[in-house]
């Protein structure tokens, strides 16, 4: 039992560096979401991090349309950077928990 204690441990370990080593390699995968126009592009890393935006010129003097398709784009952005991260750890994860009686969450 002590024996199995002690592999399960090192398993946990082991899976807790393969997670830090995921959240790196997210941080270099971008994501790019644009406007139904392409007026606004966006890119963010699958770690949500703001890389470029780009706006088109003919948007630059209405400040409440601008404001409107920076908050479309940018919640688009973002729902899809969470997808890529959730799936990407919880594949993480999901290898590396040990087999626990009881503990079948990601079935």
């Amino acid at each position: 039992m002590f024996g199995d204690m002690m592999n399960m441990m090192g398993k946990l370990k082991e899976t807790q560096k393969k997670v830090e080593d995921t959240k790196k390699r997210l941080d270099t995968v971008l994501i790019d979401e644009h406007s139904n126009d392409s007026k606004v592009k966006v890119t963010l890393t699958a770690n949500r991090t703001i890389k470029t935006i780009e706006i088109s010129e003919d948007l630059l003097t209405d400040k409440e349309q601008l404001e409107d398709y920076l908050i479309i784009t940018l919640n688009k952005a973002i729902e899809k950077a969470t997808s890529v991260n959730e799936a990407e750890l919880a594949a993480v994860a999901k290898e590396g928990m040990p087999n626990i009686p009881g503990m079948d969450m990601f079935k």
